[in-house]
């Protein structure tokens, strides 16, 4: 889990820009594509690229070892000898974060739908009536296409900016909390208990 955090690290930050452009272009150049084309059209057109690079490699290979005599053997023959089966052991880990994930995801839903709390209840009411206008204006396509912008930009400017970023945060951070306990203290019931 660190690994895997380390690594998302090293690409979010830019650290390594190789690596970064490299994922961050193929990104959005696989979510352009959906834009234009269906799902089944993107995979299929990815599948064929991705064949006609390594047939072409591979006879290439071949018609290289015949000019010359040799007996290199398969060019991907590494590859083809590594392991790629899942464990159990790595499958019962993801079902049980999978399991945790969605527990929790019902456990919070069925909260909020079944008004626990009156305030929290009313928070995702807004937050779905905001989305009713957000997804008025953009399609999932291009939300997905802000987010992954986003998630390549924002922690550098965040890394860059932080002093100022915080400063500015603290002072919305006062001003909400000042609004929703002023809502809390007109709506009868609506009191938070003590966290």
């Amino acid at each position: 889990a660190t690994y895997m955090l380390k690594s998302w690290q090293l690409l979010l930050y830019w650290r390594d820009l190789k690596q970064t452009g490299l994922m961050f272009s193929s990104i959005l150049l696989l979510l352009f594509s959906l834009t234009q084309f269906s799902v089944v059209s993107v995979i299929a057109y990815l599948a064929l690229a991705a064949l006609s690079a390594t047939i072409s490699f591979r006879v290439y290979k071949s018609v290289l070892q015949a000019v010359q005599k040799t007996d290199e053997g398969h060019p991907f023959k590494s590859y083809l000898e590594v392991e790629i089966s899942l464990s159990h052991d790595q499958m019962q880990r993801y079902a049980e974060n999978a399991q945790y994930y969605m527990n929790s995801t019902l456990k919070e839903l069925r909260r909020l739908f079944l008004v626990q709390d009156l305030v929290d209840s009313l928070k995702f009411a807004v937050l779905m009536w905001l989305l009713t206008y957000v997804g008025a204006l953009f399609n999932g396509l291009t939300l997905l296409i802000m987010a992954v912008v986003s998630m390549f930009s924002m922690p550098v400017v965040y890394e860059k900016y932080q002093a100022q970023i915080d400063q500015y945060l603290g002072l919305v951070r006062t001003q909400v909390n000042s609004v929703v306990g002023k809502i809390q203290e007109k709506i009868p019931g609506a009191k938070r208990k003590a966290e």
